[in-house]
């Protein structure tokens, strides 16, 4: 909500980014001051000075020159920024805060003065001291910002470069579920089957979810198990009897979301090597349990003895696919392994869910 709000209305974003520095200035010149008063109102008087250099370098240096990777000009164009902000910074000292703060401290001591006033003001603005004294304080929390934003920066291009991936990851998904599809509906056409049409809907709801309904990083984990079930029952047509398929999916998913498709195909996966023509008799096992925000996809099937079982498995597209979003979604959230037994080929996925 937060963030909506934010991208809605970036002046919030700006009124909240500064609000921390103008309560750590006030607190370290109210306590030189010894009055916060003082202290608020003397920082008031120069946070123009601090917001105008902070986006001169934000808007002009970082957006226009540094992210272009023209970093002479950038170093050049700062060094100008930062002489301008310390006679800006000097010029609203001599003609607004110092005579403030004579004029603070005279309301209660009549008699209170002080020297630096008492020099004309190009011999202030001039003083090596006094703007030495300038630049330490004009830079001191704009720079501050300045790392801020390019870290923030830095991790933009870092998203932006993870979402391309992911993007590319999720375009590849659906031509591979595509073609599977286009084969499965191949051989039930090849034998008349009448459950053709059946299976040609159920592939078109799995494609338009996969299409349509996977745009967003997360879905609800209800949806996506919905999907996974659908995907079952069409194999269970397409199989009959030949295989022995024994599913169970607990239900207790209400509230947690999941990145789109990362189950199915290692389900698909497990029929596509658990029923070959050369297996006896086929069969799959599929165990997916919920234990609060915890996942774990158990998928166990049968292969064959000749040839032997595919140990490149983990490396389908699918699969593979798989492997690289987690990694991408669930850094240190997830655990994806595969035991090649010697009759059996297991799957088993943990995955730490989000509400």
């Amino acid at each position: 909500m937060i963030t909506r709000l934010f991208s809605r209305y970036p002046i919030i974003r700006h009124v909240v980014f500064w609000i921390p520095p103008f309560l750590l200035l006030t607190y370290i010149y109210g306590t030189a001051f010894e009055s916060f008063e003082l202290g608020m109102k003397v920082i008031a008087m120069l946070m123009p000075v601090h917001l105008l250099y902070f986006y001169l370098l934000d808007f002009v240096v970082v957006k226009h020159y540094y992210i272009k990777g023209q970093y002479l000009r950038a170093f050049l164009v700062t060094m100008v920024i930062i002489l301008f902000s310390s006679f800006l910074y000097r010029v609203v000292e001599i003609f607004l805060t110092d005579p403030y703060i004579v004029y603070f401290y005279q309301q209660t001591d009549p008699d209170y003065s002080w020297d630096k006033i008492d020099m004309n003001w190009t011999d202030q603005l001039f003083h090596p001291i006094y703007f030495v004294t300038a630049l330490e304080r004009s830079n001191a929390v704009v720079w501050i910002g300045i790392t801020l934003r390019l870290f923030n920066l830095s991790h933009e291009r870092k998203q932006f470069a993870l979402q391309a991936e992911l993007d590319f990851l999720k375009a590849q998904l659906h031509p591979h579920f595509l073609f599977n599809s286009l084969n499965n509906i191949y051989s039930l056409s090849l034998d008349r089957s009448e459950k053709t049409p059946e299976v040609v809907l159920g592939i078109s709801n799995i494609l338009r979810y996969s299409l349509y309904e996977c745009t967003a990083q997360e879905v609800s984990l209800n949806r996506d198990i919905e999907i996974l079930n659908d995907y079952i029952k069409l194999e269970q047509l397409r199989y009959e009897d030949r295989l022995e398929l024994n599913v169970f999916i607990c239900r207790n998913s209400d509230g947690l979301r999941i990145a789109p498709l990362l189950m199915l195909p290692l389900v698909e996966n497990a029929f596509k090597h658990g029923t070959g023509t050369t297996i006896d008799t086929p069969w799959i096992n599929i165990q997916l349990h919920i234990n609060g925000q915890n996942l774990t996809l158990n998928i166990s099937n049968s292969k064959a003895d000749s040839p032997p079982y595919d140990k490149g498995v983990s490396g389908k597209i699918g699969v593979e696919n798989v492997r690289k979003r987690l990694e991408l979604l669930y850094p240190g959230k997830h655990e994806l392994v595969f035991f090649d037994e010697q009759d059996c080929f297991i799957t088993v996925l943990t995955l730490q869910l989000t509400n």
